[in-house]
């Protein structure tokens, strides 16, 4: 089983400040994430001036500004990815930053970016798919709010650049409800598209991206905040540094339960074997030459001699030598 790979989602939760997206990516170092996600953007060139935001996004932030006036606030300069990009480098944690323009996916790219992370609202963006087409670099696109056709299209023109595709199942409810997470479709995913899958988590808990390691995620996404009641869009349903934690440690040893899948003792169960499994013993005295019988044989717990699966085999033979009660049978 190949090891999962957990994404620390800083997303805007640094609040414009670089250096609260400098403790992010320390915080998910020490949480265990394989690689922390920044979101980058032009406000611009994402969102009307009079867009309105979503509903969560309204009630998390306390303002009744428009969509593009919070964006605003939220954006990180060029530089700043720069530096974010450089500081992950030096941590030795892989940087992501999901692209929500072209002109930030040629941006990130030239950065150096190993991966494009395709968020769930680019997923109709056929020119933005086109472009990610283009730089033919492995690509993880998650699924919120999609429907089967889109993301065979959008797998489409994806497929011409020959990239390396893990699908996301998500829901974009912010938080999610247990019974809006339908992590089922996950594995659907997997055997509609036959593409590795993975999950973005947006519960409040950690327990469904657990069990999503368990129903074979190759990926885990899930939000980080360094405090659940700093302002801002995302932070009431992200994970604060020592509950991701706990996350990816669940998740570590979910894959170390998960195994190889074949059924066989392993070596420590060889171990209590011959003590807790039993063998036959004499049920009474027997006598030498006397048959044994289902009325004198019987099976005990007891150090090594025949399995009582061997029964069929020895009854109506006559015994070898003379045994006490409760002595092993040796023959």
């Amino acid at each position: 089983m190949n090891k999962i790979m957990i994404i620390a989602e800083a997303g805007v939760n640094h609040n414009g400040s670089l250096e609260i997206a400098r403790k992010l990516v320390d915080a998910a170092c020490a949480a265990g994430a394989d690689a922390v996600k920044f979101q980058t953007f032009c406000a611009e060139l994402l969102a009307l001036p009079d867009a309105k935001k979503a509903d969560y996004q309204s009630r998390n932030t306390g303002k009744n500004n428009s969509q593009y006036e919070m964006l605003k606030e939220l954006e990180l300069s060029r530089s700043d990815f720069t530096f974010l990009y450089q500081y992950c480098a030096y941590r030795r944690i892989q940087f992501l930053s999901s692209p929500f323009d072209e002109e930030s996916m040629e941006y990130l790219d030239h950065l150096g970016m190993e991966v494009i992370k395709i968020p769930s609202g680019e997923i109709t963006d056929y020119s933005y798919l086109k472009k990610a087409a283009e730089l033919k670099k492995p690509v993880i696109l998650s699924t919120g709010m999609s429907t089967p056709k889109e993301i065979r299209d959008a797998l489409n023109l994806l497929d011409a650049g020959g990239q390396d595709i893990t699908l996301l199942h998500c829901s974009s409810i912010y938080p999610t409800p247990m019974e809006d997470v339908n992590l089922n479709a996950m594995v659907t995913l997997r055997d509609t598209f036959h593409r590795k899958t993975g999950y973005s988590d947006h519960t409040a808990g950690i327990e469904v991206a657990v069990a999503a390691a368990a129903l074979g995620a190759c990926v885990i996404e899930k939000h980080m905040t360094l405090d659940k009641t700093m302002p801002g869009p995302d932070h009431k349903m992200s994970l604060e540094p020592d509950e991701f934690k706990q996350m990816a440690d669940s998740v570590r040893n979910i894959e170390k339960a998960m195994g190889s899948g074949i059924k066989a003792p392993a070596q420590e169960e060889l171990k209590n074997r011959d003590q807790v499994r039993k063998f036959l013993v004499a049920a009474k005295e027997i006598k030498r030459g006397e048959p044994y019988t289902m009325e004198n044989l019987c099976a005990r717990r007891c150090s090594l001699g025949i399995s009582p699966m061997e029964l069929p085999r020895i009854l109506g033979k006559p015994a070898g030598r003379d045994y006490r009660k409760d002595e092993i049978i040796r023959e």
